[in-house]
C-alpha cells in the first residue's frame, strides 16, 4: 500500500518510499540528472558489513520517492573486493561530460580487514539508476606528494614507513598527533575513509575523504573521465581529525559540513570556508543552532545526527540541503535522516532545526 505523499520534509521521522518501506539509503548522496533526483546510500541490515549493496530511490520533489532497487549489487565470489560482508560506506555518483558514464566512488573495507583496507571503490554506469558495474578499489594518490607538503614530510619518507603494520585508532590521541602518516603511505596510497564528490561549475571533479588515520582530510581532483585522480591534491585541517566531509559552493566562494571524529556517536558539527578549492581553509564552528528537538539532542550534538551530503536544490539558486543520518549502530536499520535547509550569510553558514519544513523556506 502506498504512503499519503508528502509535503513537507519531516526530519529524524520514518520516510517511507513508493512501497510504504521505510527508505534504506544511509551515508548517501544525490545526483540530478534530466530533471529526476536519484538518492543513493548504503543498503544497511543488521550489523556493520555489506550483504545487500548501494540502494538508489528517485523523486521529483524531494518529498517522496522511488524505490529502483539495487543500483550496485554485492557479489558472492571471494575473491572480489566486494564480496559480500565487506563494509561499503558513504557511496556518491556524478555523471561525466566527458564520456556521458555515471560514475559511483565509496568508501571500502575489504572482507575480513576489520578497518584497516581504508580503499576506494569505483564503479560505473550507462543510466543514472543502474545497474553499475565495479572496476575496482585502490588507495588515492600513490606515489604523489599533496600541493602544500612540507619540506620535513618529504624527507621522513623512509623513516615513516616503519609506521607501516602498526595499527592506529581513527580519532584524537596524543601520541600520534604528529606522526607522519602522509610519508608512511606514499607508495601504497593514501588512506580513504568517509568521503565525498564534488563538482565545481567548469565541471572539474573532486574527491574528498578523510585521511592519515582521520587526521586530515584529502582533496584530490579527478579527471575528466572521473575515473582516476589527476595526482593534483592537498591536505586540509592538519592533525584537527575531521570526518563525514560535505562541500557545496555558493557566492563564489566553497562551504564545507564536517564532523568530529567520535564513531556512531553523535558530536558537534564543523564548518568551513575558502576562497579557492585547494584552500587555504577556515574552520568557522558548529553551524546548528536553534531549538532543541522532541528527542532532546540539540544543536551542540548536531541534533543526534552526522552529515553525509549538501543537495543543492534545482532551479533555487542559493537553495542548499543539508542531509544527515542519524546512527543507530544497535539496529542499523533504524538509522534515520535528518534533512534540514541551510542559510547563508557573509562569513558563515547556519542549520536549524525544524520539526517539518519545505521548499517555501528558500523563497
Amino acid at each position: 500500500m502506498s504512503p499519503t505523499p508528502r509535503t513537507q520534509f519531516l526530519p529524524d521521522e520514518p520516510w517511507l518510499d513508493n512501497n510504504g518501506v521505510p527508505i534504506n539509503a544511509h551515508g548517501g548522496g544525490v545526483l540530478f540528472h534530466e530533471g529526476v533526483y536519484y538518492w543513493f546510500g548504503e543498503h544497511k541490515e543488521d550489523g556493520d558489513t555489506c550483504e545487500v549493496g548501494v540502494h538508489v530511490y528517485s523523486s521529483t520533489d524531494l518529498y517522496n520517492w522511488t524505490d529502483r532497487g539495487i543500483a550496485l549489487e554485492m557479489v558472492d565470489d571471494p575473491a572480489s573486493d566486494i564480496t559480500r560482508g565487506c563494509i561499503l560506506e558513504r557511496p556518491k555518483v556524478i555523471r561525466s561530460a566527458s564520456t556521458g558514464q555515471f560514475v559511483m566512488w565509496f568508501h571500502l573495507e575489504l572482507k575480513g580487514h576489520g578497518r584497516k583496507a581504508a580503499r576506494s571503490g569505483l564503479a560505473v554506469a550507462e543510466h543514472p539508476a543502474g545497474p553499475y558495474r565495479f572496476l575496482r578499489s585502490l588507495r588515492p594518490d600513490a606515489g604523489t606528494w599533496p600541493l602544500n607538503v612540507t619540506a620535513e614530510q618529504r624527507d621522513g619518507l623512509e623513516e615513516a614507513q616503519k609506521l607501516l603494520g602498526t595499527a592506529f585508532w581513527g580519532s584524537p590521541h596524543p601520541d600520534r598527533a604528529r606522526m607522519n602518516f602522509l610519508a608512511r603511505d606514499f607508495y601504497g596510497g593514501q588512506m580513504a575513509k568517509d568521503m565525498t564528490l564534488f563538482v565545481d561549475d567548469d565541471g572539474t571533479a573532486y574527491h574528498v575523504f578523510s585521511s592519515e588515520e582521520n587526521a586530515a582530510l584529502h582533496l584530490s581532483q579527478l579527471a575528466p573521465d572521473h575515473l582516476t585522480h589527476t595526482g593534483r591534491w592537498t591536505r586540509i585541517f592538519e592533525y584537527l581529525w575531521h570526518e563525514a566531509p560535505a562541500l557545496c559552493k555558493h557566492a563564489g566562494r566553497y562551504w564545507m559540513l564536517s564532523s568530529h571524529c567520535t564513531g556512531w556517536n553523535p558530536n558537534a558539527a564543523r564548518s568551513a570556508v575558502a576562497d579557492s578549492i585547494f584552500g587555504p581553509w577556515r574552520e568557522l564552528g558548529n553551524p546548528c543552532v536553534g531549538p532543541t528537538p522532541r528527542h532532546r539532542l540539540g544543536p551542540d550534538l548536531t541534533f543526534g545526527a552526522q552529515s553525509t551530503f549538501i543537495l543543492p536544490v534545482q532551479g533555487r539558486p542559493g537553495a542548499f540541503i543539508a542531509m544527515f543520518d542519524t546512527w543507530r549502530p544497535e539496529d542499523h536499520c533504524r538509522s534515520g535522516y535528518v534533512w534540514l535547509p541551510i542559510v547563508f550569510g557573509p562569513d558563515r553558514f547556519t542549520i536549524t532545526w525544524h520539526d517539518a519544513w519545505d521548499l517555501s523556506v528558500f523563497d
